[in-house]
């Protein structure tokens, strides 16, 4: 059989049990690599806490109970999205540059390893900042959140990394690496804001708020803020926008990267 067949197709020649070590081994790799970077680590989990605190605690004290729960759902929503967008995109602006990535590709492992450990780790990341505020929420901020509240908003927004992943993916076969963090925060705030998870829509121009619908982030916020009870309507049309956004944002990412490398 010929040698680059073997290597670009390696479950041809692996059995299933050392097919699933192999992935088991590059999602703790890819795990552990974050653990031990804290300049990701506490920024990501902190980052959206911080400001919880700031909006629901501080400056929310005169503000009915609602407004802390209403927080939750959009803050949750903001600090998931940071694991996708930074963990993937950066990660793999910056191992395209020094050649890791082509070092990966030479590996005797499966073709989907590599994105599936860095897709595990953006989902355990967004489990842990969702937790962690919902910690906040019930202990400092006083939000009476229900065992079913609680956990759907960490269904929501543990699988709800997933569309920003597939950004991150795409924006790191677009950009250098050392261009990589300044490109992905023009994205990640601007979408944010746009969204609505700073403060409410109807706050922005209405030529803005029209245009609300294109970012996932508006869709995931809809997911968290129902998951929370608040009325959105139907659910299904947002769930179906972000797995459509996700497909093709992934399909666009998989056509850059077979190109361009």
């Amino acid at each position: 059989m010929n040698i680059s067949i073997l290597r670009d197709n390696p479950q041809l020649v692996l059995p299933p049990q050392r097919l699933l070590g192999a992935y088991l081994q590059e999602i703790r790799a890819e795990c552990l690599r974050y653990l031990r970077s804290p300049g990701f680590l506490l920024p990501t989990l902190l980052f959206p806490a911080t400001f919880y605190l700031l909006f629901a605690v501080v400056l929310g004290k005169a503000q009915p109970p609602e407004v802390a729960r209403f927080l939750l759902g959009s803050y949750a929503t903001f600090g998931v999205m940071a694991p996708g967008l930074f963990g993937f995109g950066m990660s793999l602006a910056l191992e395209r540059d020094n050649g890791l990535l082509t070092l990966k590709r030479a590996l005797p492992m499966p073709p989907l390893a590599y994105l599936l450990g860095k897709m595990v780790m953006a989902m355990m990341m967004g489990l842990a900042i969702v937790l962690v505020l919902q910690v906040l929420a019930v202990t400092v901020a006083g939000v009476p959140l229900s065992a079913s509240q609680a956990l759907r908003l960490t269904a929501v927004a543990t699988f709800g990394t997933l569309p920003f992943c597939a950004l991150g993916l795409l924006l790191g076969t677009l950009v250098k690496g050392n261009g990589a963090p300044a490109v992905i925060n023009l994205v990640y705030l601007p979408m944010a804001v746009l969204s609505g998870l700073w403060f409410p829509l109807k706050m922005l121009p209405s030529v803005l708020r029209e245009q609300a619908w294109i970012w996932p982030s508006y869709h995931l916020n809809a997911l968290a803020q129902g998951a929370l009870d608040f009325p959105v309507g139907r659910l299904w049309p947002h769930v179906l926008w972000l797995a459509g956004f996700a497909l093709v944002v992934t399909g666009l990412a998989a056509w850059r990267l077979r190109r361009h490398g």
